[in-house]
C-alpha cells in the first residue's frame, strides 16, 4: 500500500516509520527539495528527532505527484492544516484515497475539528472526502524508536478504518479502530490543555495529589464538552481519551507538559516557548476550547485558569487558589 505522509515533522517522520514497519510504501512530503534531500541523505531528522535513524525504505520528496496514494496522513500542525491542504491538493493525483489527520487541535476562528477541515477543503477541491483521524497516547520519540505503543484510527466508514489500520499496524505499533470521530479528535486536542495545567503544577512542585486531581478533573472537563458536542462517553475512557491524557500529562518528553513546567517555574509564555523547535498545540487549543465551551454552555474551570495563566498574566499559584476556592460541589 502506498501511503503519503504530509509534513516532515517529528510526528510525520515517526508515522512514516510506522507505515514502513507495517510493510507499506511510505512517502514523506517535505516543504522543499532541500529538506527532502537532507533527510534522504542523513536518514535522521537532526533537529526534531536527533539520534533516531529513519528507515532506509522511506522516500522523501517535495513533489506530491505520481501514482495516487491509498492513504494520505496529514501530519502538519493543526493551525496550518488548511493552507497545506490547499497547496498539496493542487498537485496530488486524484484516486481512491483516504485522508487522515494526525494533528491534535481545533482550528482558530472556525472552531472546526481537523476532519471537518479535511472535508471542507477536499470538497472545495472536487475530491471525494473519505476522512479519518489518528490519535492516542503517542510520544513521538518513543514511537520513532520502535518502543511498544498503541493508537486509534477513527472514521465513520468501516472500510476506511480498516485501511488506516492496515497502513500503520505492526508488532511495535498496535492500532485500534473506532467509529467515534468526534470523541477521538476532541480527546486528542483537549488533553493538551490539561497537560499544560499538570506541567504547571509540576513546575510549582505542589505534589502528586495536585497532579492527580488536575488529570482527573481535567478528564471530566474534556468528557463534559465532548459529550455535549456529540461524542460517545466511552471514548474518553479509552486510548484517545484517558490514555492520551496520561501519556501527555505524565511524560517529561511531552511538549505541552514541558511548557507548563517552565511556566510553573516562573517563565512567561514567550520565555517558555523561546527555544522550543516544536509546535505546542495546547496553546492555541486553549483559546479555541473556551470559545467552544462558552457557546455550548459547558463549564471548564481548569481550562479557564490555564488560559488566564497563558494570556492574562495570572500567577500559577493564584490559579491554584482560584480552583481550590470554588464552591464545594458533587463529583461529576
Amino acid at each position: 500500500m502506498r501511503v503519503m505522509v504530509v509534513g516532515a515533522t517529528s510526528w510525520g517522520c515517526t508515522l512514516a516509520s510506522c507505515v514502513n514497519r507495517a510493510g507499506n510504501d511510505a512517502v514523506v512530503l517535505c516543504r522543499t527539495d532541500e529538506e527532502a534531500a537532507e533527510l534522504s541523505a542523513a536518514r535522521e531528522h537532526r533537529r526534531l528527532l536527533p539520534g533516531i535513524a529513519l528507515p532506509e525504505g522511506l522516500t522523501f520528496t517535495a513533489n506530491p505527484g505520481g501514482s495516487p496514494p491509498r492513504v494520505v496522513i496529514w501530519a502538519t500542525p493543526s493551525q496550518r492544516l488548511r493552507e497545506n491542504l490547499r497547496k498539496v491538493l493542487q498537485n496530488l493525483t486524484p484516486g481512491d484515497t483516504v485522508h487522515a489527520s494526525a494533528a491534535k487541535g481545533l482550528e482558530k476562528g472556525s472552531h472546526l475539528r481537523m476532519t471537518q477541515v479535511l472535508e471542507q477543503e477536499l470538497a472545495l477541491a472536487g475530491r471525494e472526502w473519505r476522512v479519518g483521524s489518528i490519535s492516542g497516547p503517542n510520544i513521538a520519540r518513543e514511537v520513532a524508536r520502535g518502543l511498544p505503543a498503541t493508537t486509534v484510527v477513527a472514521s465513520a466508514n468501516g472500510d476506511d478504518r480498516h485501511r488506516l489500520q492496515q497502513a500503520l499496524n505492526s508488532t511495535s505499533f498496535r492500532v485500534y479502530t473506532n467509529d467515534d470521530v468526534v470523541g477521538v479528535e476532541l480527546g486528542g486536542a483537549l488533553k493538551n490543555v490539561i497537560a499544560i495545567a499538570v506541567g504547571t503544577a509540576v513546575g510549582m512542585d505542589v505534589g502528586d495529589n495536585a497532579r492527580a486531581a488536575l488529570m482527573t478533573r481535567g478528564l471530566s472537563e474534556i468528557t463534559r464538552l465532548g459529550v455535549s458536542l456529540g461524542a460517545e462517553l466511552a471514548t474518553f475512557a479509552g486510548l484517545a481519551g484517558l490514555g492520551d491524557l496520561l501519556a501527555t500529562a505524565s511524560s517529561p518528553r511531552s511538549r505541552n507538559r514541558t511548557l507548563g513546567e517552565r511556566i510553573g517555574s516562573g517563565m512567561t509564555l514567550a520565555e517558555a516557548m523561546a527555544d522550543n523547535p516544536h509546535v505546542v498545540e495546547g496553546v492555541e487549543t486553549t483559546r479555541v476550547v473556551l470559545e467552544v465551551a462558552e457557546a455550548v454552555g459547558v463549564d471548564m474551570p481548569i481550562a479557564q485558569v490555564v488560559s488566564q495563566v497563558l494570556f492574562e498574566d495570572l500567577e500559577p499559584r493564584e490559579a491554584i487558589r482560584v480552583l481550590m476556592e470554588r464552591a464545594p460541589t458533587v463529583e461529576g
